[in-house]
C-alpha cells in the first residue's frame, strides 16, 4: 500500500476529516473530532496508529511481530502501530484502517453517531 492509498483509504469513511496538530508532516485522520489514524505519510518505512480491540491487540502483535507492535506514543492497550511497506496484505490493513475507524464510531455520542447516519 502506498502513502496515497493509505490517505485515501483513511478519508473514504464518512465525515473523516485530514488535520495537522503536530506537525505539517504528520497526518491525523478524525471522526467526529475523534482521531483513528495517525502517520507521517512520508515515512519510510510506512506506518501508521490505529485504535484496536485490547484482546485483538495482542493477538495481532503476536501474529505479525515486527510488523504490528504496540502503538508508538499512544495508550498501548488500545493502540497498535502496523507497518505499512508491503509486509502485510493490503486486505488485512484496511480491515484494521476499517476496525479503527468502527471503534471511534461506536465511542461517540449518540447524538454525533447520528449525524453521521445521516451523512
Amino acid at each position: 500500500m502506498t502513502p496515497g492509498e493509505l490517505r485515501g483509504l483513511c478519508l473514504s469513511f464518512e465525515a473523516v476529516v485530514e488535520d495537522f496538530p503536530f506537525r505539517p508532516e504528520i497526518s491525523v485522520f478524525k471522526v467526529g473530532g475523534r482521531l483513528f489514524a495517525l502517520t507521517s505519510l512520508d515515512a519510510k518505512p510506512l506506518k501508521v496508529n490505529l485504535k484496536c480491540d485490547p484482546d485483538d491487540a495482542v493477538r495481532l502483535r503476536g501474529e505479525h511481530p515486527g510488523l504490528i507492535a504496540p502503538g508508538y506514543h499512544m495508550n498501548k492497550r488500545h493502540w497498535n502501530t502496523v507497518t505499512v511497506d508491503g509486509g502485510l496484505p493490503d486486505r488485512l490493513v484496511r480491515e484494521l484502517v476499517e476496525d479503527s475507524y468502527d471503534l471511534v464510531v461506536a465511542g461517540l455520542p449518540r447524538a454525533r453517531r447520528l449525524r453521521l447516519d445521516r451523512l
